[in-house]
């Protein structure tokens, strides 16, 4: 018991005789401190706003890229669906112009097919005439074109 005593009393001891060295700040210290911290404050304020200069003007940047990538890539789509449906219609011309080349001999032959057909009309009515003129005179032969339902 007496070593728990003596031990208790060394410590309270220390802890009285540590006090007594304890160091004492003064107004002045403390305002040297605050100064310091102000100058810090300051110029952590300035790099702050440099940082945002440099980052506004870094913004600026892109943002002109940008815009100048935008109109080369709206030139580009322009051009492209220019070329695109030139193109299509230059087909579409050369289609039609193909089909008029290709279907002139066709037309040319309907037509000539057409001539003949009027002039073995005109050619057949003819004969209708000179028969029926022929079976006047001649009855076996108008009874044949009854018959046949020409006359």
């Amino acid at each position: 018991m007496m070593k728990r005593i003596g031990f208790i009393g060394i410590i309270l001891f220390l802890e009285l005789a540590g006090n007594g060295f304890t160091e004492t700040v003064t107004n002045q210290q403390i305002l040297e401190k605050l100064n310091s911290m102000d100058v810090k404050i300051a110029r952590l304020e300035v790099k702050v706003e440099e940082g945002q200069k440099s980052l506004q003007k870094q913004m600026d940047i892109l943002r002109t890229e940008t815009k100048t990538v935008e109109s080369e890539i709206k030139g580009f789509m322009l051009w492209g669906f220019g070329i695109t449906f030139a193109g299509m219609f230059a087909l579409i011309g050369f289609v039609l112009w193909d089909r008029r080349t290709a279907l002139a001999p066709a037309v040319k032959k309907i037509e000539v097919l057409e001539k003949k057909e009027d002039r073995l009309e005109e050619d057949g009515e003819r004969v209708k005439k000179a028969l029926k003129k022929f079976a006047l005179k001649e009855p076996r032969l108008a009874e044949a074109l009854r018959f046949a339902g020409i006359l």
